[in-house]
């Protein structure tokens, strides 16, 4: 079943999430960011196309940072953001069940 999914390792981080995969090395290293309409609660960019967006939106969007101080901030906006990265990756996607690995801090509360 090895060609249904592919072994992951996601590194969440305050500023970058780096994404590994076995194999092929990092693949991914964009910023932690996220660029949201407020009006519709869509998604207009992640990474670094919303990095981009700081300080240059319409009064209806807002460029989140999801994880502050290592620690989860929005959880909806992060799983948001670790799916686009997973399916920007993930070529397959009607197939994409990749085996994912996620780094945390270890001094995190429960």
């Amino acid at each position: 079943m090895s060609f249904m999914g592919r072994d992951m390792a996601v590194d969440f981080g305050t500023a970058n999430t780096l994404v590994y995969v076995r194999g092929r090395g990092i693949v991914l290293n964009e910023p932690s960011v996220v660029a949201v309409n407020t009006d519709t609660g869509g998604i207009l960019a992640v990474g670094t196309g919303a990095k981009k967006m700081i300080g240059r939106t319409p009064g209806n969007i807002v460029v989140v940072r999801p994880l502050k101080d290592g620690v989860i901030a929005d959880f909806e906006i992060a799983g948001r953001m670790l799916r686009y990265f997973i399916l920007k990756i993930h070529k397959r996607r009607y197939l994409a069940r990749p085996r994912v690995v996620v780094c945390v801090p270890s001094g995190i509360t429960g």
